[in-house]
């Protein structure tokens, strides 16, 4: 008999709340701190007020759980029935949580595979629900992490940000870095690659960047069976546009999510990201 596998993920995956419950996934949320209010993502702080709370700017950082929030979700989760746990998070590039998501498996009382996928928001999300689909069909521990790496490597996530100096004072800038100088002058298009933010494109209007980004996403695309997700901060009229658009695009187009960022990628990216995910499957 297959061991009941259960999956863990942390609050960047930005999985909607009928997802999480349908496939009993517990989400274990990092936490933003504006000022000094330490408030935790999804459901003590939105999006939108880490916005606002931005274009004053105020003081806003990121931080993530620790350990023993790791500890308390896998005893909850053994003491459920679970047999294994596969818990998946967001890039360890850009957050520490896989690290104190290690240091809890140590001590869980049932065997915890800690994925680092690479990943973040849907891109993330899309890797959690191939493992969730996956353990739900049976699957071993060692077949739900096969399920969850396959999915993150061959979804990608291309993204435009009104400026770079949200993700150069939150240090997640990567490769992106030498941009910072010349950031008045071009419209930056950036790739979630290897776990890091890269630079894809330097265009020069925020017109001909976003139709760029529309191009890019039906480039990568192509005619495959794909899952979109677009998404945006404190800019819901662009993110539809362009959702309409793809659908009439991309002609594999089988889901397609359209929402805001929570509070900790909109932390780091700041108002006016538009970016979207792209997970064949």
């Amino acid at each position: 008999m297959s061991p009941h596998v259960a999956i863990v993920t942390d609050s960047t995956a930005y999985l909607g709340r009928e997802a999480i419950q349908r496939h009993g996934i517990t989400v274990v949320p990092l936490t933003v701190v504006i000022g000094d209010e330490a408030l935790e993502e999804g459901t003590e702080i939105s999006a939108p007020a880490v916005a606002r709370a931005l274009q004053r700017r105020h003081s806003v950082t990121t931080s993530r759980p620790a350990p023993a929030e790791f500890t308390a979700a896998y005893e909850a989760v053994a003491a459920s029935g679970a047999d294994a746990i596969v818990s998946l998070h967001l890039s360890s590039d850009f957050s520490g949580t896989y690290d104190a998501a290690c240091v809890a498996a140590r001590s869980a009382p049932v065997p915890v595979s800690v994925v680092d996928t690479g990943m973040v928001a849907m891109a993330l999300g899309f890797t959690v629900l191939s493992a969730a689909e996956t353990a739900e069909a049976g699957g071993t521990p060692d077949e739900v992490v096969a399920a969850a790496e396959k999915r993150a490597a061959d979804t990608s996530a291309v993204f435009y940000v009104d400026t770079l100096d949200y993700l150069r004072r939150g240090g997640r800038i990567g490769a992106a870095q030498a941009l910072v100088g010349s950031a008045l002058a071009v419209k930056p298009l950036l790739r979630l690659a290897d776990g890091r933010i890269e630079l894809l494109e330097k265009v020069r209007t925020a017109s001909k960047a976003l139709a760029r980004l529309e191009d890019v996403v039906v480039e990568q695309s192509g005619t495959r069976r794909v899952a979109l997700a677009v998404h945006h901060l404190a800019s819901p009229d662009r993110a539809a546009t362009l959702a309409d658009r793809l659908r009439d695009r991309v002609p594999g187009l089988d889901t397609l999510v359209v929402s805001e960022v929570g509070a900790v990628i909109g932390a780091h990216a700041g108002p006016g990201l538009l970016g979207v995910v792209v997970s064949p499957y």
